[in-house]
């Protein structure tokens, strides 16, 4: 197993960072809220996850052990795979996880895009007793709770994530602005702004523009 990665961070894309490692070049599947603290040419340390099927070995990245570990554990319920798994953790914090989990959120699991009514409740239960107790405490708690019962506003997400891959404010901005209609007509059908979707089509625009 590869536990971690270190090094520079030689590219980014809208769902993945290339570290070097050693003179070689490691693709790292990443949520866009762990991207949005790369930074091109600075060092990086992600601990990483990785998954062996027939035709592929795909190694997924993390801000931190815990939620590689959180990532982990989400798989042992059946129907989630590493890419359903990754989108939990694009929209909710491990901690709002184990929060929204432990108080029964079904909504809080709806948000993730994929995730029905069904699949919630099935999660709820298959999960209960696996993710643990949340780690944080106090105040910091409490703000989880917050973020435990809808995902982090859409477009802080993908503004961190522009910011990231090394545009400037003002063009995050535009871009925001410029798929913001698309989240829109998300939400009017009920389901949460698809973050890496609105980053492709951000990054086509700012394409468009230069």
């Amino acid at each position: 197993m590869i536990a971690f990665v270190s090094g520079p961070v030689a590219a980014l894309a809208p769902t993945t960072a290339v570290i070097e490692v050693g003179g070689v070049g490691m693709a790292v599947q990443c949520t866009p809220g762990t991207l949005a603290g790369l930074r091109i040419g600075r060092q990086a340390k992600l601990a990483t996850s990785l998954v062996v099927r027939e035709d592929s070995l795909t190694l997924y990245g993390f801000a931190d052990d815990d939620e590689r570990q959180v990532f982990e554990l989400l798989q042992t319920a059946s129907g989630v795979g590493p890419r359903l798994a990754q989108a939990m953790l694009a929209v909710h914090s491990p901690d709002a996880l184990r929060i929204a989990v432990s108080t029964g959120d079904e909504k809080a699991l709806m948000a993730v895009p994929g995730i029905g009514k069904k699949g919630a409740q099935k999660l709820l239960l298959e999960l209960k007793d696996r993710l643990g107790e949340p780690l944080g405490t106090g105040a910091h708690l409490g703000a989880q709770r917050v973020a435990a019962r809808g995902p982090a506003p859409w477009s802080e997400q993908l503004h961190a994530a522009l910011i990231g891959l090394g545009y400037a404010t003002r063009e995050a901005d535009e871009a925001v602005e410029a798929v913001t209609p698309q989240a829109e007509a998300a939400v009017a059908e009920g389901s949460a702004p698809p973050v890496p979707q609105l980053l492709r089509a951000a990054l086509q625009t700012l394409n468009r523009t230069r």
